[in-house]
């Protein structure tokens, strides 16, 4: 079994696929750092899930944790881009 074959890494890039959608389309694609951070933390999602998969590393918890971690920096930051949206569309009222 490879990590491609793992549900989770599955979910994990389509995560990072709907980040980068919702960050190239939204109003808040011109705020490099909120986007880029999300974009950044989606991905490390997606690469630790793999890292720690392949048997290789030793720290196979420490790379899950990673992922997991950046899976709650991920949604930690989208409510971050839902209150600035909300924001953003009381200024245009």
């Amino acid at each position: 079994m490879t990590f491609e074959d793992l549900e989770c890494w599955k979910e994990a890039r389509k995560l990072v696929k709907q980040v980068y959608d919702m960050s190239r389309s939204h109003d808040l694609a011109r705020d490099f750092g909120i986007t880029g951070q999300i974009q950044r933390a989606s991905v490390s999602i997606m690469s630790n899930i793999a890292e720690g998969s392949s048997g290789a590393c030793a720290g196979e918890a420490a790379v899950y944790n990673v992922a997991r971690s950046s899976s709650a920096e991920v949604r930690s930051l989208t409510y971050v881009i839902e209150d600035i949206s909300q924001l953003l569309l009381q200024q245009r009222s």
